[in-house]
């Protein structure tokens, strides 16, 4: 049976896995992008609203809130990624 050799990087993470991890940093960094729009919409709707416009400073805080946590989540993903590119030949055992 002929035995199939795959890659691995440096510090043992797939390809594949690498790759994946790149793709939901991309798509989370959109996504804070979109936030930071929306904080600050909000915070100058509160602005023009008043300061007892209440709910607008609420969603504001909620929303800088959810972005800060998306950008702690692509940071630990980032530690997840390989520093280097270079992969070696792994052959099956």
């Amino acid at each position: 049976m002929k035995q199939e050799r795959h890659f691995e990087n440096i510090r043992g993470r797939s390809t594949g896995e690498a790759e994946r991890i790149g793709t939901v940093i991309e798509d989370l960094r959109r996504i804070v992008q979109a936030l930071d729009c929306d904080v600050a919409a909000e915070t100058e709707r509160s602005k023009i609203g008043g300061h007892s416009d209440i709910q607008s400073s609420l969603l504001a805080s909620t929303l800088a809130a959810r972005r800060d946590n998306l950008k702690s989540t692509i940071a630990t993903l980032e530690t997840r990624l390989p520093k280097s590119s270079t992969r070696v030949m792994i052959d099956p055992v």
